[in-house]
């Protein structure tokens, strides 16, 4: 178990990425969603994971626009209790068309994205709320905190975070005083030591977006390997960076293969191990790769009990990617 900083709320030390059981949706005609879904598979994944004890769902109202709530709604009736949810804010989309239409990140409209969340996910608080707007201006900061403050004072969240990976917009956020997270990029072959360092300092946890580098830590993937365009892989938006023209980016690839016997030692497999290095990287790491199989479930939540590397495996890692 890990806690998420100030807040106390103790969750799994792996969590449970949910964008991907959300379905396709789009973002300026191209896809922002990682394919078809069969949504019974991804109960049945939700219902492993619990088994093997992960706790910690992290999902946003834009993942399927709404989809992906929707299905944690049905997934986690009658275990509310058991679960710590965190979903996110601050997109606007059009459920009929699965279109993300813009952004909002006014009072008003984060009021109203909240109660919408609470409906689709059939509950009376979200744990952790999440600004989901990684460039969000630092002027509108103060406002946030103010209307974040008065969901908690209402009930109706316990804390809140910023996904951003922005080391000031972080320390600027931290001064409300039940913000308790940054959720950002971070894995085995992109270190965030400066986020780590503002985690530290505000005492918030690091929740790890992109743990498996968008399935590349998988294992699945090599040079010869091609995403269909239904993917947001496939299609590698600029922000896409460990996959190009929907291919594994050789580089990528390359420092993949300077690392795995070290990520597959002690009979993990290399998913495992790169779960294993985030965990042992900071104990305010709470790594939340996406699940939407019972296969992975089983095999992310493994990671559980192999549980971090060792020191001398992380020397050897940074030595070995040049860091």
């Amino acid at each position: 178990m890990r806690v998420l900083g100030r807040s106390g709320i103790r969750v799994s030390a792996i969590g449970f990425g949910a964008w991907a059981i959300g379905g396709p949706f789009t973002k300026g005609g191209k896809p922002a969603g990682w394919g078809e879904v069969d949504d019974d598979e991804s109960v049945a994944a939700v219902h492993r994971a619990l088994d093997l004890g992960i706790t910690f769902f992290d999902t946003a109202d834009v993942y399927g626009t709404g989809h992906s709530e929707q299905v944690l709604r049905r997934a986690l009736a009658g275990r509310r209790d058991e679960v710590v949810i965190a979903t996110k804010f601050g997109n606007v989309f059009d459920t009929q068309t699965r279109t993300l239409t813009g952004t909002d990140i006014s009072s008003d409209h984060i009021r109203r994205a909240c109660r919408a969340s609470l409906e689709r996910l059939g509950t009376d608080h979200i744990d952790l709320y999440q600004l989901h707007i990684g460039d969000a201006p630092l002027e509108r900061v103060d406002d946030l905190i103010a209307t974040l403050e008065e969901l908690v004072d209402g009930g109706l969240i316990r804390a809140y975070g910023w996904s951003t990976d922005d080391p000031e917009r972080v320390a600027a956020f931290a001064k409300g005083p039940h913000c308790a997270a940054v959720q950002h990029e971070f894995n085995v072959l992109r270190d965030a030591p400066s986020m780590l360092t503002v985690c530290d300092t505000h005492d918030l946890a690091s929740v790890n977006r992109g743990p498996l580098a968008m399935g590349l830590l998988s294992g699945k993937y090599g040079k010869d390997s091609r995403l269909p365009m239904n993917d947001v892989r496939g299609d590698s938006p600029a922000w896409m960076t460990y996959f190009r023209d929907g291919r594994p980016a050789p580089e990528f690839l390359a420092k993949l293969d300077a690392v795995r016997d070290i990520l597959t030692s002690g009979g993990r497999t290399l998913a495992q191990g790169a779960l294993g290095w985030l965990l042992a990287r900071s104990e305010r790491t709470v790594p939340i790769p996406g699940i939407r199989t019972v296969g992975q479930a089983e095999e992310n939540g493994g990671a559980l009990q192999h549980g971090p590397l060792n020191a001398e495996q992380l020397a050897q890692i940074d030595e070995l990617l040049t860091r």
